[in-house]
């Protein structure tokens, strides 16, 4: 069970960035057929390795494993960002954020 969401989250992350399986392998220091192998379930990452995996995605090890959080990427990213805004900018984000939520109920 464990095993197919962890091989799932490298692929719908891979593809989100859309880059191959041999690119990532190499981008994280591995042989050109490292993540295939582990998509293909031959094998599974040392926690080194997968760590290097969280870092070539920019999430952490917590935002991998969340399944409700289906763009760690992007939210990372706008959290990032949000972290630059002073109060009333944050004020403004939420509002926008709340004007949007109604817009698609």
């Amino acid at each position: 069970m464990f095993e197919d969401f962890f091989v799932e989250r490298i692929i719908e992350l891979r593809n989100k960035k859309n880059v191959s399986a041999r690119e990532m392998s190499l981008a994280i220091g591995q042989n050109e057929s490292y993540i295939n192998r582990i998509e293909n379930k031959q094998t599974f990452p040392s926690m080194q390795a997968f760590f290097y995996i969280c870092e070539y995605f920019q999430i952490s090890p917590k935002d991998f494993f969340d399944e409700d959080n289906f763009e760690p990427i992007k939210i990372n990213n706008i959290l990032k960002e949000l972290r630059k805004l002073d109060d009333v900018q944050l004020d403004t984000v939420m509002a926008v954020i709340k004007g949007l939520q109604h817009i698609t109920e």
